[in-house]
């Protein structure tokens, strides 16, 4: 009960209800609402006559409680310095100013401040003074107290700003001998016993001399320095203090925080008292370490699919088998569906009504935990997860414990499991909007300036129309922003409401095998009860929650048990297969992993702190949690945007930034999430309630295929990287010891292989070592210690020049050699630019050999890297066949010549053309020649490759044929089919010169076998090179090699083709090994399935090469190549009906005449690959 005097005039302007005030005149607040009650008469009048500013209600009930703790203060120091205090204070005055001046100045001053009887003239003011209060005391010495008190309010800056018409004392000054009062009171107390060498006035006056500017300030000193003389009062007074945070926040006070890094506690620990984070870890199942998850909103995917396939997808079972392959191969074990149930159909009507016409309601606005009807429902639901699982995709679904949809079945039939009160909180709400309940027995409304945006009420109303009962139930609300005013708070000190949510959690877990907590934060007890309950001090958050909280003590009766860890063991009992991932802030995550037992935990840290490179503040969040509990860090989740923060794009860019860290999320231990539209490059942020895309943004290609290159393949070695038991994070020592913090550097062992990253987060050039590590816990078997380790030690190097260690770098796919006695005396050094990045993920050593192989290879490469170093130590002994095979094909001589086709041989193109291909083709002979042991005359074999290559880059339309017009017309479309499929011309290209080199020098002998230059001198790595050189990737890299090997070796059996034997001829065909690889064979559901790309591409070149295979035959006519091409065209047409009538089963590609095919080596597969 907060009071304190109102002048008459304020009194008869603001017309004040005569119940606020007690008998002596003191306005009385005897609650919270009171006390809104009379700030809202004040504001009201204010705002009509457009005058002063508005006050509020929590610095009303300030004032009132430090004028009562003034008076407080003057009774204490009655109590123990002066038992007759006010009767000696009257007499004092009596004396020295005489009864007359005396009883003047306090008559005046209840014609001001009014008592109750005297305001309503019930008696007069002498009879007043003459008079005794309720408590017995005579009146005319209370008024002396009130005097005084007033004096003193009226020296306080914070009191008289806002209220200082309630409260002026310039009247008393101008009429009465109020300031002759005040005097010699100043002198009667110089004459009592002092307080810190200070009067009773003086001391009274400190918190405003103190403070002058703020009542909250001036609480807050009171609770420092009276605390054990207020009592009673500090409660009351922390309560305020609250009260008085809840309107700053509510007002716009404050703002965002810094970003924070999570601080462990311990039995040991400074703020152990707040709650011993004792360890209790949930044991994963097998599969979740590798998981990889990727958030989808589900109606924006929808929309985005339909526009993609080109027909509306709008059912979970709709989406097509092709977007779960991709996702698949990508590396994705998770996805996570935003948006799956049933919503409120409030949520979307309010943002309709607030001028979003297309909005949907929020996802976190849910009417019920069932899937949602314009998804499909629960049918079409267990479909997709059907299908999802066939790829080996879990999926992944919200629960939202904190609180459900304003128009919720919960609401509407279990009004009793929400937070709310009988009356509404504030005198300003009103709900007179639209009727937002789905029931006619029940009325729903929001406060109605939601709709236009001037407040947001922490309260809805609900009306039941059959009882008349009116609850305000409270909006959900975290305390950061604004209340969510689609939802209702749910009320966990009840247990059957704990209940029914851990039930809810169950029948979730029944349909997902991962389910994410939205908000879980909310729910820990220390925060419920800071939100919903604050123990007096630590309120603030949520407007009028102050007024209810309750001592720590009293809470945990109510809420004894965790109520997360609850779930957590009902959930390993009753749902084990199931991972529980929890959105939790504020400190909480070791917490939430470590002690509550939650498989995952957000760790936004990770994106906060690397996006604004921070790298310091996150390398100590990695350290101290090393140091602490290190499997802490394997039960992160690390993202790089969510659903309520900026896309990826916005803040991450699309160059090696955002790759850097995307490599650091794929390869540190966690759980790795991806954002929707994160991979694709979108820039939009899709809210909750979008039903669409709204951007019409098209994949970033160059994105997606850099994705394709550097982080898919981590993704899909997850097991790697996942677990902590071997982490170890490294200083990045760089000139004179200084540690570069920007540098992140760690090793792993996972599936039996060594694993080192390194990164540098900075637009800023670094070089330095790797050689130490920072302090780790080590647990084995109740023991644990700190340790540290070299990087020789983690890899497991020897200390001996005998020993070379073998690094490859997966994103470049180069291979690097170090004597393992180099990195054990200095480290690894590097020289790194502005955020590079490098995942060594094959980390071996090898022991040198009698020949000293690895020391050359090591002094050949001279600090360079290799694509493999099996290839670069057989090039130290092939080298004089592979550089004359790489300069008779390199990339861009393959392209000049793919763009002199139909050149001239009249122009002096022919003569560069020649100069430009011969040289390098006869060294190449020679050095196959030497290979091979050969001796072999090249006499005439200038003009048979001449004439070959004269004809390859003759377009086939230039060889028409007179009065041959069928045949033209066939050359007219090879002519085309040449220039619109560049990639297997270069095939045709490469590998008929290769049959060329490999036969050619064997002529004597016809029907031996082609040279097997691929396997015999290693081609495919330098033919991997060379094609990525050229840049054609219609055809993938490997089925180009593979089909130029085909080509090379097969050439002269193809020309045995007939149109008799062309059936069996391409049975032979499509049961070759090195075929049935290029076709992508793969065993489904009993089924064998080709790849109709693949098929599609092996038919065009069949009928290309009918043209061209003949083209080194100086001796070929034109009638010869015209057979050719009509025999290919046709086994084209044949194997084209077969691949039509096939419905794309491999078996049905066979006509039966060749013997039949074995595929033992063919392994099941997840996916249909047709």
């Amino acid at each position: 009960m907060m009071e304190f005097h109102v002048s008459h005039q304020s009194r008869k302007r603001y017309q004040f209800d005569l119940k606020m005030f007690s008998y002596d005149g003191n306005v009385i607040f005897a609650d919270f609402m009171a006390a809104r009650e009379f700030a809202q008469k004040i504001n009201g009048i204010r705002i009509q006559e457009g005058v002063l500013p508005q006050v509020y209600p929590g610095v009303l009930n300030a004032l009132g409680l430090v004028d009562e703790i003034l008076h407080f203060m003057i009774d204490s120091y009655r109590r123990e310095f002066c038992p007759n205090l006010q009767i000696a204070a009257y007499e004092w005055l009596e004396r020295n100013l005489g009864q007359q001046t005396l009883h003047e100045t306090l008559e005046a001053f209840c014609i001001e401040f009014p008592p109750s009887d005297v305001y309503q003239a019930k008696k007069t003011v002498q009879e007043y003074l003459s008079d005794t209060n309720p408590k017995g005391k005579m009146n005319r010495y209370e008024v002396i107290e009130e005097i005084l008190v007033l004096w003193i309010t009226n020296r306080n800056p914070a009191a008289m700003n806002p209220f200082g018409e309630l409260l002026d004392e310039k009247n008393l000054i101008m009429h009465s001998s109020y300031s002759k009062v005040i005097f010699e009171l100043n002198r009667f107390f110089q004459t009592l016993p002092k307080i810190d060498d200070l009067t009773l006035i003086e001391y009274l006056r400190l918190p405003a001399i103190t403070h002058p500017d703020s009542l909250f300030d001036q609480l807050d000193y009171m609770r420092l320095h009276w605390s054990v003389m207020l009592g009673e009062f500090l409660r009351r007074l922390l309560t305020s203090l609250d009260w008085m945070k809840e309107e700053g926040k509510e007002h716009g006070f404050g703002g965002p925080g810094p970003i924070e890094i999570p601080v462990y506690t311990g039995p040991d620990s400074s703020n152990a008292d707040e709650g011993y984070e004792y360890e209790a870890f949930s044991q994963d199942k097998e599969w979740m370490p590798r998981l990889v998850l990727i958030a989808k909103n589900t109606y924006v995917w929808l929309d985005q699919l339909s526009k993609k396939y080109g027909h509306t997808i709008s059912k979970l079972n709709e989406i097509p088998d092709e977007e779960l392959r991709i996702l698949r191969d990508e590396g994705f074990t998770g996805l996570w569906l935003i948006g799956l149930w049933e919503r409120s159909k409030a949520s979307a009507a309010i943002k309709r009504y607030c001028g979003n016409p297309e909005a949907i309601a929020s996802a976190y606005s849910l009417a019920d935990y069932r899937i949602a009807d314009d998804l499909g429902g629960e049918a079409a639901f267990e479909e997709f997860k059907r299908k999802a699982w066939r790829f080996g995709i879990r999926l992944a679904s919200d629960m939202v414990p904190n609180h459900m949809g304003i128009d919720s079945n919960w609401v509407i039939y279990h009004p009793d499991r929400f937070l709310s009160l009988p009356q509404s909180p504030f005198p300003s709400y009103t709900f007179n909007g639209p009727n937002l309940s789905p029931d006619p027995n029940i009325g729903i409304y929001i406060e109605d300036h939601y709709y236009t945006r001037e407040d947001a009420a922490v309260v809805f109303q609900r009306v039941d129309y059959n009882t008349g009962n009116v609850q305000y139930i409270y909006h959900g609300n975290d305390g950061t922003t604004m209340p969510w005013n689609d939802t209702a708070q749910l009320n966990y000190l009840s247990p059957e409401v704990r209940e029914a949510v851990i039930q809810t959690i169950i029948q979730v877990a029944k349909r997902f095998p991962i389910i994410r907590f939205d908000a879980a934060m909310t729910l820990a007890k220390k925060h419920y009860q800071r939100l919903w309950f604050p123990e007096p001090g630590t309120g603030g958050d949520i407007a009028t929650r102050s007024e209810f909280g309750l001592t720590k003590a009293d809470f945990d009766k109510l809420f004894p048990v965790e109520f997360w860890r609850e779930v957590v063991d009902r959930m390993a009992t009753e749902a084990p297969d199931t991972l529980l991932l929890a959105e939790a802030f504020w400190l909480m995550e070791g917490y939430f992993v470590r002690t509550l037992g939650m498989h995952r935990v957000y760790n936004s840290a990770f994106m906060n702190l690397l996006r604004n490179e921070d790298n310091a503040q996150y390398r100590i969040l990695l350290k101290t949690t090393l140091e602490y509990d290190p499997d802490i860090l394997k039960r992160y989740v690390n993202f790089m945007n969510n659903p309520d923060e900026k896309t990826a794009v916005e803040q991450f860019g699309k160059g090696d930034k955002y790759f850097g860290i995307c490599v650091l999320m794929a390869t540190m231990p966690g759980l790795p999430m991806f954002g929707h539209g994160q991979i694709e490059g979108f820039s939009e942020k899709y809210g909750m309630e979008y039903r669409k895309a709204y951007w019409d943004e098209p994949v970033d290609q160059d994105l997606l295929r850099r994705h394709e290159r550097e982080i898919f393949p981590l993704l899909h070695q997850r097991r790697r990287y996942a677990e902590v038991t071997h982490f170890v994070l490294y200083n990045f020592a760089s000139g004179y010891g200084n540690v570069d913090e920007n540098v992140f550097a760690y090793s792993n062992y996972g599936e039996e292989r060594h694993n080192l990253v390194i990164y540098n987060n900075r637009f800023g050039d670094s070089s330095g070592y790797i050689k130490q590590s920072v302090p780790f816990m080590v647990k084995n078997n109740g023991d644990k210690h700190m340790e540290t380790r070299t990087i020789a030690d983690s890899l497991g190097l020897h200390d001996d020049p005998e020993y070379y260690v073998v690094m490859q770098d997966a994103i470049r796919n180069l291979s690097y050699v170090q004597p393992s006695q180099k990195i054990c005396h200095e480290g690894f050094y590097f020289d790194l630019h502005a955020y590079q990045y490098a995942v060594f993920n094959e980390i071996y050593e090898v022991q040198d050999d009698a020949l000293g192989t690895w020391k050359k290879l090591y002094q050949w490469l001279n600090g360079n890297g290799t694509p493999d170093v099996n290839d670069s130590i057989q090039e130290l002994t092939l080298h004089f066949v592979l550089e004359p095979y790489r300069n008779c094909f390199h990339g861009n001589k393959l392209r000049w010549l793919q763009s002199q086709i139909g050149f001239d041989r009249e122009t002096n193109n022919w003569t560069e053309i020649k100069n430009g291909t011969w040289p390098d083709f006869e060294k190449l002979v020679q050095a196959f020649h030497t290979y091979y042991d050969l001796e072999r005359s090249t006499d005439g074999l200038f003009t048979i490759y001449t004439h070959g290559i004269g004809e390859l880059l003759t377009k086939p339309n230039l060889k028409k044929i007179p009065s041959m017009l069928n045949y033209n017309v066939l050359l007219d479309t090879l002519t085309e089919m040449v220039e619109n499929n560049p990639c297997l011309w270069n095939i045709i290209f490469v590998s008929l010169q290769e049959h060329l080199l490999t036969t050619f020098s064997q002529s004597d002998n016809p029907e031996q076998s082609p040279k097997n230059i691929l396997d015999d001198w290693n081609l495919q790595k330098t033919q991997t090179r060379i094609l990525h050189e050229a840049g054609w990737y219609d055809v993938s890299i490997s089925d180009q090699i593979i089909l130029i090997h085909w080509i090379c070796q097969s050439l002269d059996q193809i020309k045995k083709w007939t149109l008799e034997t062309l059936e069996t001829d391409l049975d032979h065909l499509l049961l070759r090994e090195d075929i049935q690889r290029f076709l992508k064979l793969n065993l489904y559901d009993g089924v064998l399935w080709f790849n109709k790309e693949s098929a599609a591409t092996l038919q065009k070149l069949i009928w290309m090469l009918g043209y061209y295979q003949d083209v080194f035959d100086v001796h070929g006519s034109a009638s010869k190549q015209m057979e050719s091409v009509q025999l290919m065209k046709k086994a084209a047409e044949i194997l084209a009906a077969r691949v039509s009538t096939s419905d794309f089963h491999y078996k049905a590609l066979l006509s039966g005449k060749a013997s039949s095919p074995h595929f033992e080596n063919l392994q099941p597969d997840n996916s249909k690959n047709a």
